[in-house]
């Protein structure tokens, strides 16, 4: 800023006089003159091209993803090699930044009558493959109208949401609902571990019917106990801090459309992932059975 003043009384008064009065050098002032003329230096030109592309990325994420999702943005969409701490200098310098969370209401109500399933996970959150475990729970998502309550089942090997289903209670049917989606869409082998807390909806007699019907294994985590249903948890802090926290619905329809595009238009399909490598669920789950086929097709050559 002196030095800009400087420049702008130059013609007027001596530069010596004029930098001691602002209490800076004459050479400083000579050399902030020569990098003006010639103009910005090649790195300051090669961040502020990456900073356009980061904005490009950052915008296309509704202003969700910080620095690791646009550094894989920048790396698998434009083929820019360049250092995730220099991403993230850039996004600070840009003023962007990632979205962060909230927490909320009671959704697990236990029923001390029933016989709870035994936990068959144990916070293994891994699997060889699709559908193999998936994991269950509910939330809520606050409107005008009062709250909707949403139900997930998610595939432990991808992160994929499979079923869903949404509605203005808690009953049973909400979880058997999304459960039923998962089954209609993934058509799994016998055996898949259904893995959820210990809410009266997991633990009723219908819902672990349907379960026998389907060949599922029901388990249930402890009671109070976030860590034994992680990942699903690690959804909805995502759904909350990316979508819920953000927006203000007010009818219960209006928050069924946003939360349906935000599964099935952003989170499965292009959502990076950390635990993918930072893929989205959809694409690790490409990438696995093309492997899978590839293999298939060498052994049989």
């Amino acid at each position: 800023m002196r030095f800009r003043l400087i420049h702008a009384e130059k013609d007027h008064h001596d530069v010596s006089l004029l930098a001691r009065v602002l209490g800076v050098s004459r050479q400083g002032y000579y050399a902030w003159a020569a990098r003006q003329r010639r103009g910005p230096s090649p790195r300051a030109r090669r961040d502020a091209e990456l900073t356009a592309r980061i904005r490009d990325h950052h915008r296309a994420s509704d202003e969700i993803y910080g620095a690791p999702r646009i550094h894989a943005d920048l790396r698998e969409i434009d083929g820019i090699g360049v250092g995730r701490k220099r991403v993230a200098r850039l996004m600070r310098a840009a003023g962007l930044a990632g979205v962060t969370r909230r927490k909320g209401c009671r959704t697990t109500i236990t029923d001390r009558q029933a016989i709870a399933a035994a936990d068959l996970v144990g916070r293994r959150f891994t699997a060889a493959g699709p559908d193999l475990i998936w994991t269950a729970d509910i939330t809520y998502v606050p409107t005008w109208q009062g709250f909707l309550y949403l139900a997930v089942v998610l595939d432990v090997f991808s992160r994929r949401i499979v079923g869903w289903a949404m509605a203005d209670h808690m009953r049973t049917e909400l979880v058997t609902d999304a459960l039923a989606m998962a089954i209609h869409q993934r058509r799994p082998d016998a055996g898949v571990i259904h893995h959820s807390d210990k809410g009266s909806q997991y633990t009723s007699i219908a819902f672990g019917r349907r379960c026998e019907q389907a060949g599922i294994r029901p388990s249930t985590g402890r009671t109070g106990t976030c860590f034994d249903n992680a990942i699903t948890e690690s959804f909805f802090a995502s759904l909350e801090c990316e979508l819920i926290d953000r927006r203000s619905f007010r009818t219960r329809s209006e928050a069924e459309r946003a939360v349906f595009s935000y599964i099935e238009g952003f989170y499965n399909p292009r959502r990076r992932h950390s635990a993918n490598g930072q893929l989205s669920p959809a694409e690790y789950e490409r990438r696995h059975a093309s492997n899978d086929t590839q293999e298939a097709d060498y052994a049989a050559a």
